[in-house]
């Protein structure tokens, strides 16, 4: 079984102010980009290519906000996961030491990984 290019657990998943779960999973596996629930039913989904997401301004360091499917999702991933679970990326590379602090790393790690199987630069 291929392992997923971006797998990230604990992450608080909101439909801007409602929250949809405290301890989801964001996932990018065979060029899709899932959204789930702690017990790993699906939110939402699509491929990436249609997907938009960045840090806007006024997110926090480890904030995210993704566009599926034309809904606005905000995404907090945290650096292991609030239940303990450590994120995967098929990218172990440093992103620099630009003074940035861990947790949004793991942000950046997701956006990157985004871009990536999207076939962006």
């Amino acid at each position: 079984m291929k392992e997923p290019e971006f797998s990230a657990r604990g992450v608080e998943i909101n439909r801007w102010l409602r929250s949809l779960t405290r301890a989801g999973e964001v996932r990018i596996e065979d060029g899709r980009l899932a959204l789930l629930t702690s017990y790993g039913s699906e939110i939402d989904s699509a491929p990436v290519t249609a997907v938009r997401a960045g840090r806007p301004w006024f997110a926090g360091p480890d904030e995210a906000v993704a566009t599926v499917n034309g809904t606005r999702y905000r995404l907090t991933l945290h650096k292991n996961g609030r239940d303990g679970g450590a994120a995967t990326s098929g990218d172990s590379g440093s992103s620099g030491g630009s003074g940035k602090s861990e947790e949004s790393e793991e942000t950046g790690r997701f956006l990157a990984a985004l871009k990536r199987a999207a076939g962006r630069r």
